[in-house]
């Protein structure tokens, strides 16, 4: 075990820890929704505050910052730009120089997959986490834990799936940490000792065995594998695709984990008393059933915590239910390893509030495409029922940041607007029919709420055809199996939904360029199946998200097990 894992243990069992930790994370609510009252003065002193703090920087000084007194001022000094136009400072910065994005040097540098593939190195100094990160970060957790106090009665009720501290994590040339946000030891590295979350002083947070550095699916069997053993009362995984595959690997990994339970083992290896009680009535859930469910295995879970929107929002339902009836899903954070948007701050299923103190917001309407001169709107100025691209700048050194994101804006709650994660902003563009992927989920929901279906994940991409134009092909796995007239119903009701959601589509279908979509039906497992391949090739847990668009032919052969005509 390693020092920092550690001490993350030894907090959640020090007397008044939980108290402790629960007025902080109330605290943090109500500083967010005390300093939403007045949205637009809260914007002014953000915008203040890292103009003025970082105006000596290489970065401050060629724009001017020193001059900048308004908003409008800031636009016409800095263009939008993407994480790209940011790399080049950010790379000196990790290889030693300083001053160049904030006048703060980086702590850590967390790490983001970004739309290349490519490892983002996002810089993370004290000033961010202080003003940025943290206020939102134990906020986040207030619905969680006001509703659900059984969660932090034992650290072994709660399943935190994220967690996956490094005894060695990699660095950058500066010598600083170069890992995901959730292998961030934030007590031992920003002097935050609240800051360990819902199970991660579990038996299972830190293993008690050895594993390689890239063995992610032997970790998740190490953990559940001792979960079994435990009374858990919620899951926390922030990415959905985590809890969607528990169901598939309890039942992959099962002779194993009974087994191991029996003897006592883990690895194969003395670990702690035999239990062959435990291991029987695993046994017999198990034969009576004919398979095994989470809700079988943890009968008292009340609570998911995870991203609800997007490609989720369509499997979520009957994901649920593998966990029990009645259990609820919380949503996270609407989030990006380079920054916060939005936090839930009570229990609705989706809508999430700005953070107004974290980052100064600027939004363009989804349709546009982006540039870097762009016509921004501010939070004020958007309307419900919207979607819109996410720019956001922050005392870390990011400024006028396209994230990448598109987010809908559901209410306003006191003039602040509750947005939700509505998808990436790329398109799927074959022949002009301009696709966003919060287009296609809204027909996929439509399509599927027309015939009373239900699926467990999809996925799609445009085919060439033998006349020379194309058509979209969707991979479905449903639910329950769907008979040729429901499959037939749901292709035809997408194919209108998909027409009524996306002008640039219906004018593709009418003029010839696109041919009626068509589907093909998985078998119940085939995404988790992918999703393991995946993890199983070294990609960590967390950044094996949802995808809705697989242009690539290998991914799309590896999901569908079928030949790229």
């Amino acid at each position: 075990m390693n020092v920092s894992a550690s001490a993350v243990l030894s907090v959640w069992h020090t007397p008044g820890h939980t108290d402790r930790y629960r007025e902080r994370v109330f605290a943090a609510r109500e500083r967010l929704t005390a300093e939403q009252a007045d949205l637009r003065l809260t914007q002014q002193r953000v915008l203040a505050d890292l103009l003025n703090f970082n105006a000596t920087t290489e970065f401050g000084r060629q724009h001017g910052f020193g001059r900048i007194r308004t908003m409008d001022d800031f636009r016409r000094a800095v263009p939008i730009q993407d994480y790209a136009a940011h790399a080049p400072l950010i790379e000196r910065t990790a290889a030693g120089e300083r001053n160049l994005l904030s006048a703060d040097a980086p702590e850590v540098y967390f790490t983001s997959s970004g739309s290349t593939g490519a490892h983002k190195k996002v810089p993370v100094t004290r000033r961010f986490m202080s003003t940025t990160f943290m206020p939102f970060y134990f906020a986040a957790w207030a619905p969680l834990i006001e509703h659900f106090p059984e969660v932090l009665e034992r650290p072994d009720a709660v399943l935190n799936l994220k967690h996956d501290p490094l005894s060695a994590p990699p660095v950058t040339a500066d010598g600083h940490p170069h890992v995901g946000a959730s292998q961030v030891d934030f007590g031992a590295r920003f002097g935050e000792p609240l800051s360990a979350e819902p199970g991660t002083g579990a038996p299972w947070a830190t293993l008690p065995v050895p594993t390689e550095p890239g063995d992610h699916l032997e970790r998740a069997y190490l953990r559940l594998r001792l979960a079994v053993q435990s009374d858990l009362r919620c899951l926390i995984g922030i990415n959905p695709a985590m809890i969607a595959a528990v169901p598939y690997q309890l039942n992959l990994w099962w002779p194993r984990i009974v087994r191991e339970v029996r003897d006592g083992t883990l690895c194969g290896l003395p670990h702690c008393v035999p239990d062959p009680g435990r291991a029987a009535e695993l046994e017999r859930l198990a034969e009576y059933h004919g398979s095994v469910r989470p809700a079988h295995v943890w009968p008292r879970i009340r609570a998911l915590f995870c991203w609800t929107t997007g490609v989720a929002s369509l499997y979520l339902p009957a994901l649920r239910e593998e966990f029990g009836t009645g259990v609820t899903v919380l949503p996270a954070p609407v989030a990006a390893s380079e920054g916060p948007v939005g936090v839930a701050l009570d229990q609705h299923a989706s809508a999430a509030g700005l953070v107004a103190s974290a980052s100064v917001y600027e939004f363009v309407p989804a349709d546009d495409d982006l540039s870097p001169d762009s016509a921004t709107l501010l939070p004020h100025e958007l309307e419900a029922g919207t979607d819109y691209h996410v720019i956001f700048s922050h005392v870390g050194g990011l400024y006028r940041y396209a994230v990448g994101d598109v987010v809908r804006v559901v209410d306003r709650v006191g003039g602040v607007p509750r947005v939700e994660y509505a998808g990436r902003g790329v398109r799927s563009d074959a022949v002009g029919e301009r696709l966003r992927e919060s287009q296609v989920v809204r027909a996929l929901h439509t399509a599927l709420n027309s015939g009373g279906l239900a699926l467990r994940n999809v996925a799609c991409r445009v085919e060439s055809t033998a006349d020379g134009t194309g058509r979209y092909e969707f991979a479905l796995a449903p639910r329950i199996p769907w008979n040729e007239r429901e499959t037939a119903s749901f292709a035809a009701e997408l194919d209108r939904s998909l027409a009524a959601e996306s002008g640039g589509y219906a004018q593709a279908r009418q003029g010839g360029r696109l041919g009626a979509p068509t589907l093909r039906l998985l078998d119940g497992e085939a995404f988790a199946r992918d999703w393991h391949e995946a993890v199983g090739e070294g990609v960590r847990p967390t950044q094996v998200k949802d995808r809705l668009f697989r242009q690539d032919d290998a991914l799309w052969r590896r999901l569908t097990g079928t030949p790229v005509s």
